[in-house]
């Protein structure tokens, strides 16, 4: 049995690169940095290594849109080898990565990674449901209030389906 698996998790060394083919399949270009740690004269260091990687359709695209130089992701795929003549026609070959999944990590700052450095506005928190300040708490509906996880109870058994889980969901 032959297994062709990688999965690489780094930051991108340069703005990811979308192109089209002539079929109207997008392909997404990106270069990843992966660390790895050795010891140099006698210091532990970081050695990076790098890596092309290839996404293909949606993907590709969300990508390019959201992804940024320096943003770290989390890389799912296959390599693959290809070979081909330069100009001067010596032959030249290649490992890529061929990404099936492309993971957006956060940034170790806490930020997440995305396509604008520009932050987003601030959105005001709900607060209708919290008590006024010094105040006693609003008044709840029930004793399953104080429950969050407690399951609803099904009148009517038409409503309720089995999800791919087992678990019931409501049908609208």
């Amino acid at each position: 049995m032959n297994l062709n698996t990688v999965c690489l998790t780094g930051n991108l060394t340069r703005d990811p690169e979308l192109r089209t083919t002539g079929s109207g399949t997008s392909v997404c270009s990106l270069r990843i940095a992966v660390n790895e740690r050795a010891k140099i004269d006698g210091e532990w260091r970081d050695k990076p290594m790098y890596f092309d990687i290839t996404i293909w359709g949606n993907q590709g695209e969300a990508c390019a849109k959201y992804l940024e130089k320096g943003s770290p992701v989390a890389v799912q795929g296959r390599l693959q080898w290809r070979e081909w003549q330069n100009d001067n026609g010596d032959k030249r070959q290649a490992v890529d990565v061929v990404a099936e999944r492309c993971q957006f990590l956060n940034r170790g700052d806490g930020s997440s990674s995305g396509g604008s450095s520009q932050s987003r506005p601030e959105v005001p928190a709900d607060t209708r449901d919290l008590p006024p300040s010094g105040g006693t708490p609003p008044p709840t509906g029930g004793a399953d209030d104080d429950i969050p996880f407690a399951r609803p109870v099904i009148r009517d058994r038409s409503a309720r389906r089995r999800d791919l889980f087992g678990g019931d969901r409501w049908v609208a």
